[in-house]
């Protein structure tokens, strides 16, 4: 199904919840979207669910979801699921197309490794300033595709990005790493970002691939900040 469809049926097809991700520290809900016989199953994740954070905004972690979706499209690095922001049984949130992954595969060892769309979940991590990208956010589907998920804590104007995946720190970009991010500048409509970050957080992601740009390599870690993710898992 293509994705302008699944983003049809999730913003416009009646959204039931069948279930909650005990695990997840934020509400996180697992729902079934159908509009015209068509049906996808979803994660539903009310803003009034989300618990309050010391350095983002109360209210604001859905917001990022579908920020970093848009990203992930204009970008053309097709990492995020689709993913809207609307109502629901328990308000306004973020709205994101379930993601069934292998389960005979190694994720740790996937994620370690040098596969080609790891390194692409990389570089989109570092444009969005991914605080937590932990070994259970990196979903690895049937037939090998790799998808991020949980960007809820993203965009922050400060430099957070905290990840599991490291093993291309201060990698050359190659050619084409360095057009997708001029493909991403060019296409951005700060507008419409705007409506998901602050003005601040739109002019630092601006500042971040321009940065890319600049070194022409892979960020290292922050030394002021925890490198990864705990726990990791």
């Amino acid at each position: 199904m293509a994705t302008d469809d699944k983003l049809e049926i999730l913003r416009d097809g009646a959204l039931h919840v069948t279930g909650r991700l005990v695990d997840a520290s934020n509400a996180t809900l697992y729902a079934t979207s159908s509009l015209n016989n068509e049906e996808l199953i979803c994660i539903y994740k009310p803003i009034a669910g989300e618990r309050p954070l010391w350095d983002f905004p109360d209210g604001n972690l859905a917001s990022r979801e579908v920020a970093a979706f848009y990203i992930s499209e204009i970008g053309d690095f097709r990492v995020v699921p689709p993913t809207i922001m609307r109502e629901g049984p328990f308000g306004l949130g973020a709205v994101q197309e379930w993601v069934t992954t292998a389960a005979d595969l190694d994720v740790i060892e996937i994620a370690q490794s040098s596969n080609a769309q790891i390194r692409n979940l990389a570089l989109f991590d570092i444009i969005i300033n991914n605080a937590d990208r932990k070994f259970g956010h990196i979903l690895v589907t049937p037939d090998n595709a790799i998808f991020g998920c949980d960007h809820g804590v993203s965009f922050h104007h400060e430099n957070k990005l905290r990840t599991v995946i490291w093993q291309f720190a201060d990698l050359k970009l190659t050619g084409e790493e360095i057009e997708k991010i001029e493909l991403l500048l060019s296409k951005l409509d700060t507008s419409h970002l705007g409506k998901y970050l602050s003005e601040l957080e739109v002019s630092a992601l601006f500042e971040r691939a321009n940065a890319l740009l600049a070194t022409k390599r892979f960020a290292v870690p922050n030394p002021n900040w925890p490198a990864v993710p705990w726990p990791p898992y």
